[in-house]
């Protein structure tokens, strides 16, 4: 049961720590929430922009239970700088973020999504914001 002061968001982010807290705390201020789900993939960008459609798949069925449980505003898919999953040039990955972005967006889910960029400074950039239909 969700109450009114606990507001979720959902994040796709790759399983690299040093990307974590910089998606986690940008979706919080950023998408006015108290706690963020976290679902991690080894180089998410990629893994939804040019994967396997099975890995589109089981990421989606954890989306969905945040999504369906939490009742997550926003959905963020995170692409990061030094991404050893992932290893192409950051505007690759920021093209990747774009792919992933409207991927997750056709799943019809009731929320806003949003494409981030981790730099190498661990700041974080947006790269697309799709808004809840």
């Amino acid at each position: 049961m969700q109450h009114g002061y606990e507001i979720f968001g959902t994040a796709i982010n790759c399983i690299d720590g040093r990307a974590q807290r910089p998606v986690a705390d940008w979706v919080m201020a950023y998408g006015q929430v108290h706690y963020v789900d976290m679902v991690t993939e080894p180089g998410a960008d990629g893994s939804l922009a040019h994967g396997p459609s099975e890995r589109a798949q089981q990421i989606r069925q954890v989306v969905e239970i945040s999504v369906n449980a939490h009742h997550s505003h926003i959905l963020a898919i995170a692409g990061h700088f030094g991404c050893a999953a992932y290893a192409v040039s950051d505007e690759a990955h920021k093209h990747s973020i774009r792919q992933a972005a409207q991927v997750v967006a056709g799943w019809g889910l009731p929320v806003r999504v949003v494409g981030l960029w981790v730099n190498n400074w661990w700041q974080v950039e947006v790269i697309v914001d799709i808004p809840h239909p």
